[in-house]
């Protein structure tokens, strides 16, 4: 096992851990003691994270002066790319329209930051997460791990990465609906299946102008925009990219109204406009301090 740290003092802006991975943008992440989304709002915390990218187990946690890693490989790179440590918050913070609401919400969880998750597994884990809480989420994309994961070993313990889209391909709709996956598990699969055969795969998505990456993502089965939206955003880095959840449908419709255009795509645009060029940052902010009930401006 190779071990390092990230001095918080070579990270241009904050950072926070907790906040940056329970907050509801990525499902591909764990912590080794069970207790991950286990608390709404959690931010600030020094306990352990997991996650799986190819062959490598990684963990991180933060310290009062580091983002400190263990892992099968020399991560250091990795770290800053999957947490987003080289995004400048004093930037994007400097570029975001605030308002009363924006700015509680940014103060509320300064350091949280929008990761890079690898593209399959964002994309399966989001396709689950229609009508669901962030909880239920996070557990079918465990069972997938357990049931379909390759095991890899990480200082004596079995760990299992998330399933290459082949082993999902491979599943029949009843083996994924006996993981709980419920309605999703044909989508999942198929997706898989395109995925698995080169039909839709990440290479024809990144890189594109951003809403024809959302048009393109929609070509997945079980993807409508907001899922879209979350894989542009959480995976390929579209930092523009706002997913209209039930939690923003609820902001616009409380706090900026004249964003509501009556469909998705022009919502979409108008909300953007609202927040500024980094959009999802400021939008998963919102997300965190919402859901959390601390929505006192």
């Amino acid at each position: 096992m190779e071990r390092g740290a990230i001095p918080l003092d070579s990270v241009p802006g904050a950072v926070d851990v907790q906040a940056t991975l329970e907050s509801g943008q990525t499902y591909l992440w764990w912590r080794p003691d069970g207790d991950t989304y286990q608390t709404d709002g959690l931010s600030g915390g020094d306990a352990w994270y997991r996650t799986v990218v190819g062959d490598d187990v990684l963990e991180v946690r933060q310290s009062e002066t580091a983002v400190e890693w263990r892992a099968t490989t020399d991560a250091a790179p990795l770290v800053r790319e999957l947490l987003g440590l080289d995004d400048d918050l004093h930037e994007i913070r400097r570029a975001t329209h605030t308002d009363d609401l924006t700015s509680a919400a940014w103060d509320a969880y300064d350091g949280l930051r929008i990761v890079r998750d690898p593209f399959f597994g964002c994309l399966v884990s989001f396709i689950c997460s229609a009508q669901m809480r962030v909880e239920r989420i996070f557990g079918m994309q465990e069972r997938l791990r357990r049931e379909y994961g390759t095991p890899i070993d990480f200082d004596g313990e079995t760990v299992h990465g998330f399933p290459e889209p082949d082993a999902l391909a491979a599943a029949t709709e009843q083996d994924l609906r006996d993981l709980k996956l419920g309605y999703r598990a044909p989508y999942v699969q198929r997706t898989a299946e395109m995925v698995a055969s080169g039909e839709l795969t990440e290479a024809d998505i990144r890189g594109r102008a951003y809403e024809l990456a959302r048009e393109e993502l929609t070509g997945f089965v079980g993807v409508g925009d907001k899922v879209a939206d979350c894989v542009l955003l959480f995976s390929l880095g579209y930092l523009e990219a706002v997913p209209l959840d039930t939690w923003m449908q609820t902001a616009i419709e409380d706090h900026y109204p004249d964003c509501d255009q009556g469909n998705y795509a022009d919502t979409s645009r108008a909300f953007r406009e609202q927040l500024g060029p980094y959009a999802g940052y400021t939008q998963t902010y919102l997300f965190h301090f919402l859901r959390a009930g601390r929505n006192e401006a």
